[in-house]
């Protein structure tokens, strides 16, 4: 097709396609689907070789938010019966992503629950994270903690995070109708926060919420401006007591789709495969690593992922290899340009450049069901706690029913109950 030899031609120059041809990549048919694999795929490998970086998730705080985000399985009014916890001590965050790192992960994304950190909040964190880098001097940290306040940033950065995450989620048109509780300003001021304090900024986008073919090329579009480092794809998991329970769009061809152009509009950024893969990828997921160059190791915030043995086995038996801690993530270009706005694991703030390329990734860090961030105290303990009981007028509008894609596996959905904030082992 000759699209697809204008992308990649385009992709090796860093040159952005137009908005006609990302939405012409997602309107393929499946019998051209391997060719729009092969083409992106020659643009991932320009880039990052046969690399993939992992990434682990330490959910530090869970549950009881006050944002009513209709995707997160946290949000004000959810019944979803996930489990609710207050803040893990820096010593237990610390065991937990050594699990992470043991398993082989680069990146550690610690992520709370919550509108944003209060300057409390900022020093428990920024304590976790010398616990972290005390123990694993050579991992990087991802902060994930929703709205930042001024100076907040910097204050986690002079802790030791190398980036923060904030995703843009859905276009700016859609916004209104996933969220009221906040903007799409809000998030993109906190993530050009992170960015002027020096920190590798992660900011992605969730799928399958039934936005049009033009949303997701507008999101994708906004994020190559904005132009964070790493780029999260997640893909919505319809969670049962969210108002997005019903919402099965995603077939493993769609999701295949996405990542391409995805990859087109940011050829030389980190883009994370993250929450949702394993259930609506299912076993199309290894040629999904042809896409993307970074995945999450094992669970996510409130639903289980897959096996972390069988993560390293699929990409190996993928043909790919896992990126050590002495290779750095991003290309040349961009890990300069990181490094000399004072950050030290990728790059931002290229003009000419695509998206970004960092592996950050948290928020949700890579949970599209649980990816946003606020800040509500939440319930102590380890076990679920009774869905708190939400005054009629916060309740959500009711969403219409919807007809679930063909193949979809709703059953493949497992809310977590191991890891942080359980007496259980984690999946790493």
């Amino acid at each position: 097709m000759e699209l697809l030899n204008t992308l990649v031609d385009k992709g090796l120059r860093r040159e952005s396609p137009t908005r006609e041809e990302a939405l012409a990549v997602l309107a393929t048919a499946d019998d051209d689907l391997l060719d729009v694999v092969a083409a992106a795929g020659k643009v991932r490998r320009a880039w990052f070789g046969r690399r993939v970086k992992l990434n682990y998730l330490v959910n530090l705080k869970s549950g009881l938010c006050p944002e009513d985000c209709s995707y997160c399985s946290q949000r004000l009014g959810s019944q979803a019966g996930i489990l609710k916890y207050t803040w893990l001590k820096p010593e237990e965050a610390a065991a937990a992503a050594g699990a992470g790192v043991a398993g082989g992960a680069k990146r550690v994304c610690l992520v709370a629950s919550g509108r944003g950190p209060t300057d409390r909040d900022v020093e428990r964190v920024s304590r976790t994270i010398q616990a972290i880098k005390e123990q694993h001097e050579d991992v990087e940290v991802c902060a994930c903690l929703g709205l930042l306040s001024d100076g907040q940033a910097t204050r986690l950065r002079d802790a030791g995070a190398d980036a923060y995450n904030h995703n843009l989620n859905t276009s700016e048109a859609t916004y209104g109708d996933i969220t009221t509780t906040h903007t799409y300003a809000d998030r993109v001021a906190t993530v050009q926060q992170a960015q002027a304090a020096g920190m590798s900024a992660c900011s992605g986008l969730i799928a399958g919420m039934g936005e049009t073919d033009e949303d997701l090329v507008d999101v994708v579009f906004s994020l190559r401006e904005l132009d964070p480092d790493s780029v999260p794809v997640n893909f919505l998991i319809p969670i049962e007591g969210t108002p997005l329970a019903e919402k099965w769009h995603l077939t493993p061809q769609r999701c295949l789709r996405i990542l391409a152009m995805v990859r087109f509009v940011c050829p030389d950024v980190e883009v994370r495969l993250a929450g949702g893969r394993e259930i609506h990828l299912r076993s199309l997921q290894p040629l999904a690593l042809h896409l993307a160059n970074s995945i999450f190791l094992g669970d996510y915030l409130t639903t289980e992922g897959q096996a972390g043995k069988d993560d390293l086995a699929m990409i190996a038996d993928a043909g790919f290899e896992v990126e050590g801690t002495d290779t750095t993530t991003l290309p040349a270009h961009r890990a300069d340009a990181l490094a000399a706005a004072g950050a030290g694991c990728g790059a931002h703030g290229e003009a000419a450049g695509g998206c970004g390329s960092a592996g950050g990734g948290c928020a949700p860090c890579g949970d599209a069901a649980t990816s946003e961030t606020s800040e509500t105290p939440a319930t102590s303990g380890t076990v679920p706690a009774t869905p708190e009981t939400v005054p009629a007028e916060a309740a959500p509008a009711a969403v219409p029913a919807a007809t679930p894609a063909a193949g979809a596996r709703t059953d493949l959905v497992a809310v977590r109950r191991r890891g942080a904030g359980t007496d259980l082992p984690p999946n790493a």
